[in-house]
């Protein structure tokens, strides 16, 4: 029953981040906002607030090994950004090379590209780098210096963000019945609130649920939840970014990615150094720098080659691949 009900989570949280997703990206429509900043600030966050809200949950609720869970999921989501959904784009680009104006060439707006990419290196290795040597009592300052950081980025972002996006790319507001070309405003505040209400309710779920089967496997909490938990939460949602390849729009898809990158790399490890004792152990530390790795090779490929190509593909599914094989190993 324990994995019926952690499957029913799941449910709830993925549920809840389409309906709350499909109203952000309507939002950043009737905001003004460049297909850039769309994709790399309210479509990452939307996306993102699944496995953001997964550690708060657990934090707040503090269950035994509830830390371990909001460790696990707060490292975890980007490791698996930087691995596994850069590969699902890469992917994505070699089976829809025929229909995509541009074939393997990369056209995404280099500057936004730039520099989600560079915040999340210098982020995610200072994240990994306080919980291995920075003693517990500099975590709050520290907490407060990531939220400043990440307040810039979307400052910079919005400030230069591309083109709009336009209605064509986005989904009909699932809310909507009202027939006109565009939904009220109203419908869109509606939608978002119902959304984040069912990523709250199945992240609490989830938290207890994870528990519950770690325990019964005999798995500790935080490795279940560096795998599960992003897994769940993180790369349904970038399917989007697998049909936004396929189309051509690769600002949307990789901004997508790399915006969520940039979010989970700042504020949820905030909420770690703030709210835990941010002590990494040897696992979540293994998938941070094979994440790092992740994306240096993502820096490499797209931004410097400005193309999609084998290789990287095939590494950064290595990179995920060499995690699994070091869990199955210890």
């Amino acid at each position: 029953m324990d994995a019926v009900f952690l499957l029913f989570s799941f449910a709830v949280i993925l549920a809840g981040a389409l309906i709350f997703t499909n109203a952000v990206e309507w939002a950043g429509h009737r905001l003004g906002l460049g297909e850039g900043a769309t994709g790399s600030v309210l479509a990452a966050v939307g996306t993102a607030m699944p496995e953001t809200l997964i550690p708060i949950v657990a934090i707040i609720g503090g269950a035994e090994g509830s830390e371990d869970v909001a460790i696990g999921a707060i490292i975890g989501a980007p490791f698996l950004l930087a691995t596994i959904a850069m590969a699902l784009v890469g992917v994505s680009a070699h089976l829809f090379k025929h229909r995509r104006e541009q074939g393997m060439r990369l056209t995404a707006d280099v500057e936004t590209l730039d520099r989600d990419l560079l915040f999340f290196l210098v982020f995610f290795s200072a994240g990994l780098l306080i919980g291995v040597v920075v003693p517990e009592g500099l975590h709050v300052p520290l907490a407060l210096v990531f939220v400043g950081a990440y307040l810039v980025y979307v400052r910079a972002t919005l400030r230069g963000g591309g083109a709009v996006q336009g209605v064509e790319s986005i989904g009909p507001l699932y809310m909507d019945r009202s027939g006109a070309a565009e939904p009220a405003n109203a419908t869109i505040v509606l939608q978002f609130l119902v959304g984040l209400g069912a990523i709250v309710g199945g992240a609490h779920l989830f938290v207890e649920e994870l528990i519950s089967v770690a325990g019964s496997l005999g798995v500790e909490p935080l490795v279940l939840s560096l795998v599960l938990a992003p897994l769940a939460t993180e790369l349904p949602e970038k399917a989007n970014s697998f049909f936004w390849v396929r189309d051509g729009k690769d600002s949307l898809a990789l901004g997508n990615i790399t915006g969520a990158m940039v979010f989970q790399s700042t504020i949820p490890i905030a909420f770690g150094l703030a709210l835990t004792d941010w002590d990494l152990d040897h696992f979540a530390v293994v998938s941070g720098i094979l994440g790092v790795a992740g994306g240096v090779l993502a820096y490499w490929a797209l931004r410097l080659r400005g193309r999609f190509e084998w290789p990287p593909v095939i590494a950064w599914s290595a990179l995920f691949g060499a995690f699994l094989a070091y869990v199955l190993a210890s």
